[in-house]
């Protein structure tokens, strides 16, 4: 059972405990950026001191937050930690008086030395090592912000936080053993289609986005599009037919409804066999605490569709982390 939180999320409580803070930022790129969201949920169903904000790391340089000073705390993350608009982000931060604190992989990254302080975490889709997700970028996150908030006086939600921590990865084992017998024949049925969309709302959006744009896009080279669940009825749903391809994640935070409304829809004029819903409220969350589970959901979620990316590639000849054109191969863009 886990008791304490992790020793870098310890020292960086201690290195911003007596600093005055009113405003968040959370910056990154890509599937990095996906875990900001749920991030930000947690602190606008939470925080009453702090107030905050997601961006894109090079955009937060470009719009130049007035927010941005010496009373705000800058949270970056990036895997290797050499996503250079996301180092460049935590440079510009320090110079504007923020405070930084640096997540990735790598604490000797481009990254790591641009921030005052950094935390590290794993991830098993980018080393290929197993790990315990109680020590993934979500978890991290969580751990790193719950703190912040107990600090403040704001809430604590530790207590709740580390039982959880403790059981998310026998959660996370289930919920795959959960969907397996699904995965060939939604593989089967999306193998061939050139477009998929996934729908989400809350602390679930970030997950569909990094599986739209870093698993679809970018490793199977299959268009796709992240929409908002409530987004979806304002535009989006003039594409379903009984041809459209789609992943609906239903979680369990205070957004469930919107989620379950576009689920509805798709259901009722798509084609049942091309609608793969994830459904929080199917999973076995026992350990889970509240409000975590609608927080862990989308981890659970992501590494659940990881394994179904991996079913579809084989059943589609494509090649995953190894097969991108750009990513990785070319440096002058």
């Amino acid at each position: 059972m886990k008791t304490e939180l992790n020793e870098d999320v310890r020292k960086a409580l201690s290195a911003v405990s007596d600093r005055q803070l009113s405003h968040i930022f959370l910056v990154a790129c890509g599937g990095s950026l996906s875990i900001m969201h749920p991030g930000k949920y947690l602190l606008d169903r939470h925080a009453l001191t702090l107030t905050s904000d997601v961006y894109n790391a090079d955009e937060f340089i470009c719009r130049r937050p007035r927010q941005l000073g010496e009373k705000a705390l800058v949270i970056l993350c990036s895997q290797t930690g050499t996503t250079k608009e996301t180092a460049a982000a935590a440079r510009f931060a320090r110079e504007a008086g923020a405070t930084t604190i640096a997540m990735t992989l790598d604490p000797k990254s481009p990254l790591a030395s641009a921030a005052e302080v950094v935390v590290a975490y794993q991830a098993h889709y980018t080393t290929g090592a197993k790990i315990d997700a109680a020590n993934s970028n979500y978890a991290v996150l969580y751990m790193l912000l719950s703190g912040l908030l107990a600090q403040r006086g704001d809430v604590d939600l530790v207590p709740q936080l580390l039982p959880s921590l403790s059981n998310l990865q026998h959660a996370i084992d289930k919920a795959k053993a959960f969907y397996e017998p699904s995965f060939d024949r939604y593989a089967d049925r999306y193998r061939d289609r050139p477009v998929i969309y996934t729908t989400a709302a809350g602390a679930n959006y970030g997950a569909a986005y990094s599986y739209a744009i870093c698993v679809l896009m970018e490793m199977q080279w299959i268009n796709s599009q992240a929409i908002h669940a409530n987004e979806f009825f304002h535009g989006p749903f003039e594409v379903v037919d009984r041809s459209a391809c789609f992943i609906a994640l239903l979680g369990c935070d205070g957004t469930r409804r919107i989620e379950e409304r576009a689920r509805d829809f798709l259901l009722r004029f798509g084609d049942r066999d091309n609608v793969m819903v994830l459904d929080a409220a199917e999973l076995d969350l026992s350990g889970l605490e509240q409000p975590f589970r609608g927080l862990f959901a989308p981890l659970i979620f992501f590494d659940v569709l990881w394994v179904f990316a991996y079913r579809l590639a084989a059943m589609r000849g494509q090649a995953m982390l190894e097969g991108r054109r750009y990513m990785k191969k070319i440096t002058d863009y």
